[in-house]
């Protein structure tokens, strides 16, 4: 419950008539207008003093804004800080109520450890009708919070902010927050959640700073962000994304009241999901040189198997074997072994060699199709069914179940040798096309961002991590995505297209290899007049050969005279 004399004392420490600007060598002073973003630079030294001026009287709320890249900035109602009337961020934001008459604002802020931050400066102003961002805060330390609190790890971006409360005229009592939720309380508010992505491969300060801005006022977040989802009052205002490591992302809630038809915007809030301060992994140097190594080596078999992979019929199985067993391998060694991710990668490599070569030993050895082309439908299905779920039909709240998601992927999966187990040949040509051009694509990845990537990587995140299943995955498809979306298109139809009219008058597989070795052997046998009738068996060449090298480190006698025997 909100108490009168309590929001008094808060509302005299928050805004206040304007007074002497001070010691210049001790403030900063920065006059700031409604709207306009002012573009600081701030000393962890020099405290800097924000005024705004002139407010109108129709004016009931002032939110006050400061926005950095990567070092944080403390922001204050007073110079002298406390848990309740400041906050500590890169974007970090501060409510104003204003009393009557009131029309001069002023707020104190500066850098928290560097010596010199960038930051973006603005305060925008809302009038008695506009539902007020954060005013019903219960969990955070500021008394009225706008600001939306974010965490990150590799896999999930989580956000939460507080509840909003709706507006009231200068000098009068606040609504209360719980005493009931009827359409007079603000029970009745809506909470739009929207999202926009920073253009790719770009973490300038300069990006960042020019595109904050379209994030901060309702029109411009309407005009430029996606709109994720739309919460009620009575839903958890905390939501968790996908991550992106090192493509920008920018969260912003607008909460709405559809009684009046107003709305109000919290305090965008920026990541890139990874650490832009580290020198060693940060966000530049994502790609390690063994991923680069794998993946590129991976490229070149897959590019030689999206054009030949049918005449080659024995690589085409090698490259399906090897990433249907490194993929589970993967999969099953990140589960249960705490192993750096170079070790995982070279014995996730090399049990993907294992798996290649036993998928052409059983094709040498016993020679049935099925099963081979039972591998090579699970892989392309696997990557249509992944596929499908990257699309926003994998945002569907009925997926967050495991049971329906995992129902609906392995129907999806095992759908694709299904429908083609009357064409096998058929089904090894697309594979061989979309697969590998895929492969390009994804290696492509290791040296220039592509959200296509995230068809795997969304996969292998949600079976790695339990609580993947909660996010929802959003991903930027800009300049760089169409671009390998037509590469990843014009391989995989000129690949299936040469295959299909070059192998169009061939038999659709090759003979079984045990059986042509098995009549050859005893063709050998039974033919005397066949010149590899007389060739020494396997082991006697060996033992000649060995004899021979032998030989080369006896020590040759001396010659001395001979006389030949006579008759």
């Amino acid at each position: 419950m909100w108490r009168p004399g309590l929001m008094l004392l808060l509302l005299g420490s928050a805004c206040r008539e304007a007074t002497a600007e001070g010691d210049p060598e001790d403030f900063l002073p920065i006059e700031l207008s409604l709207g306009k973003f002012k573009t600081v630079l701030l000393n962890r030294t020099v405290l800097a003093e924000a005024v705004l001026r002139n407010i109108a009287s129709n004016v009931t709320v002032v939110i006050f804004q400061i926005h950095a890249h990567q070092k944080n900035v403390i922001i204050s109602f007073d110079k002298k800080l406390s848990v309740n009337n400041s906050g500590t961020g890169v974007d970090q934001g501060l409510v104003s109520l204003l009393r009557p008459q009131q029309s001069v604002c002023t707020w104190y802020f500066r850098a928290v450890d560097a010596d010199q931050v960038l930051s973006s400066a603005v305060a925008l102003s809302y009038i008695e009708r506009d539902p007020i961002p954060g005013g019903c805060n219960l969990e955070f330390d500021l008394e009225i919070d706008p600001n939306i609190y974010l965490e990150y790890n590799l896999a999930e971006t989580h956000i939460k902010f507080a509840p909003a409360n709706l507006g009231y005229p200068r000098g009068t009592t606040p609504p209360t927050c719980d005493s009931g939720t009827g359409w007079d309380t603000r029970w009745r508010l809506y909470y739009d959640v929207y999202q926009y992505f920073l253009p790719e491969n770009d973490l300038s300060e300069a990006a960042f700073v020019s595109h904050v801005r379209k994030m901060s006022e309702v029109q411009d977040i309407e005009a430029n962000g996606i709109r994720m989802m739309t919460l009620t009052s009575e839903d958890k205002t905390d939501l968790y994304f996908s991550s992106l490591p090192g493509q920008g992302v920018i969260y912003n809630v607008v909460v709405r009241d559809p009684l009046w038809n107003t709305s109000a915007a919290y305090v965008p809030v920026h990541t890139y999901a990874c650490n832009l301060n580290v020198v060693v992994d940060n966000c530049s140097s994502l790609r390690r040189l063994s991923t680069k190594i794998y993946f590129t080596i991976l490229a070149i078999l897959s590019l030689f198997v999206c054009f030949f992979g049918h005449r080659f019929w024995k690589t085409d199985l090698f490259f399906m074997g090897f990433i249907f067993m490194a993929f589970f391998f993967f999969i099953m060694i990140t589960r249960t072994a705490n192993l750096h991710y170079d070790v995982n990668l070279g014995l996730t490599a090399l049990a993907g060699v294992v798996g290649g070569l036993l998928l052409v030993a059983y094709w040498w050895r016993f020679g049935v199709v099925f099963l081979c082309m039972l591998v090579v439908g699970l892989v392309l299905g696997f990557l249509v069914a992944a596929t499908i779920f990257f699309t926003p039909m994998g945002d569907y709240k009925v997926f967050q179940d495991d049971a329906v998601f995992w129902v609906t992927f392995c129907c999806l999966a095992l759908m694709v040798p299904v429908v083609f187990v009357g064409c096998p040949r058929v089904l090894n040509i697309l594979a061989c096309g979309i697969v590998g051009s895929y492969t390009v694509v994804l290696a492509t990845a290791c040296y220039l961002y592509t959200s296509l990537s995230y068809i795997g990587i969304d996969l292998l995140r949600r079976i790695l991590n339990d609580d993947f299943k909660r996010a929802y995955s959003s991903v930027p498809f800009q300049s760089n995505d169409f671009v390998l979306l037509a590469v990843w298109a014009m391989l995989a139809i000129g690949g299936i297209t040469v295959q299909l009219r070059r192998e169009r008058c061939e038999a659709p597989f090759p003979p079984h290899p045990y059986r042509l070795w098995r009549r050859e052997r005893e063709r050998r046998v039974t033919n005397i007049l066949d010149p590899s009738h007389h060739v020494p068996p396997l082991r006697e060449r060996i033992l000649s050969k060995l004899s021979q090298i032998k030989d080369l480190f006896h020590k040759e006698q001396v010659a001395g005279e001979r006389t030949p025997l006579l008759m």
